[in-house]
This record gives structure tokens, C-alpha cells and sequence, in this order.
């Protein structure tokens, strides 16, 4: 059993999962290995069975933010749109924890989207989960300080892994907050110094 058979719109149409089990390509992942860059041709979509994956975007300086998490049973919105308008990526997707991914090829799409409206009413939750945590990254963009938005990250990541222990690296925090590793750096050191984590080597334990 994997999170995709946990799927309601998918338990309640055994022939669109048996369609999903039939086309579907499944592959494995280990964290920091991408399953899509930038600029690349979007030749399938992504529904996440174990693990996870960041999303994040890239500007011209090469300076990066995290836009969401694909968590198990959810797809990449922004693989949807890009592959059934032909178009490149405009994200760039690395692997989280280690995961397990059932990839969808792009031709199959719009026949799934005619012939099973249950797989339409999933496609629909994901746009709307993902435009919803789009305007949180505007929101703490705009009206956030970075120590408010490195404590929302660490505690988003806590919640995605169900674990107090972060497997990451001032930098990697740095490019998901589209910050300096310094600024990150001193901030951690300073919420180390008042009881709320410990620092690790590429490693953060949270204490509250």
C-alpha cells in the first residue's frame, strides 16, 4: 500500500487507479536528486507515493526560494500546467526525504481528464492547496521578517518529516528563504541561545 491508494478521488474509481497502475511509471529517489529542472521539457506528471519533494524557483542572478512541498499522495501542480500547455519547466523539484514517484506521461493527461472526473476533482484540490501556499510565500515575503519565516520553515519541515531532527544545511535553509547563509547562520545561532534548538553539524534539533 502506498499513499496513492490512500487517495479518495482514486479509491472511489477502481478503474482510474487501475489506469494510474497501467501507465504509470514508478522510479526512486534519494534526497538531493532532482526530477525536474528548470527549462526541461515536462514529459510526465509527478504523484509522490513515499517521501517528499521541495519545489523551487530560480531567478536570473541565481538566487533561489522555496515555493511549496509535494507531500505522499499529492502531484506537482506546476508540472500539470506546464506539460498539458507544452510548455518548459518553470521549477526546479529535489527530492526531500526519500521517495518513491509515479510519473504520468504527458499524453495521457487530457484523455484521464475526459474520461475520469475523478481524476479532474484531484487535479482541481491540488491547484487549489498549492495556489493557497503560493500566497503564503507572498505573504511572508512581504510582510514577514526573516527570523519569523526561518521559525514558519523549520516548523513547516518538522511537520513534513514527523521529526524534531533536520537533516540540513545552513545553506540549503539559506536558498529555500532566498537569503544569505550568514543571516540564516546568525539567526539559528541566536535561537540556539534561547532554548529552542540545538545546532548540529548539517543538522538542527528543534526543542520546542
Amino acid at each position: 500500500m502506498t499513499a496513492i491508494d490512500d487517495i479518495a478521488e482514486f479509491r472511489s474509481s477502481p478503474e482510474l487507479k487501475e489506469k494510474l497502475q497501467e501507465f504509470c511509471i514508478v522510479k526512486h529517489y534519494n534526497p538531493g536528486d532532482i526530477i525536474l529542472n528548470e527549462n526541461a521539457n515536462i514529459r510526465s506528471i509527478p504523484m509522490v507515493a513515499k517521501g517528499s519533494i521541495r519545489v523551487m524557483r530560480t531567478d536570473d542572478e541565481g538566487r533561489e526560494i522555496l515555493l511549496y512541498y509535494i507531500k505522499a499522495g499529492e502531484s506537482c501542480i506546476m508540472s500539470f500546467l506546464g506539460g498539458i500547455h507544452h510548455e518548459t519547466s518553470k521549477v526546479r523539484a529535489e527530492v526531500e526525504e526519500e521517495a518513491e514517484i509515479f510519473f504520468l506521461p504527458i499524453e495521457k493527461v487530457n484523455g484521464f481528464m475526459k474520461e475520469y472526473p475523478q481524476w479532474l476533482e484531484y487535479i482541481f484540490k491540488q491547484y487549489h492547496k498549492r495556489f493557497e501556499e503560493l500566497l503564503e510565500v507572498v505573504n511572508a515575503i512581504a510582510f514577514k521578517k526573516v527570523d519569523e519565516r526561518l521559525m514558519l520553515l523549520l516548523e513547516k519541515k518538522v511537520d513534513l518529516t514527523g521529526s524534531n531532527i533536520l537533516q540540513v544545511s545552513h545553506e540549503q535553509i539559506a536558498n529555500e528563504l532566498a537569503t544569505a547563509r550568514a543571516v540564516v547562520s546568525r539567526l539559528l545561532k541566536r535561537l540556539e541561545e534561547d532554548g529552542v534548538l540545538i545546532l548540529g553539524r548539517n543538522k538542527i534539533t528543534m526543542l520546542q
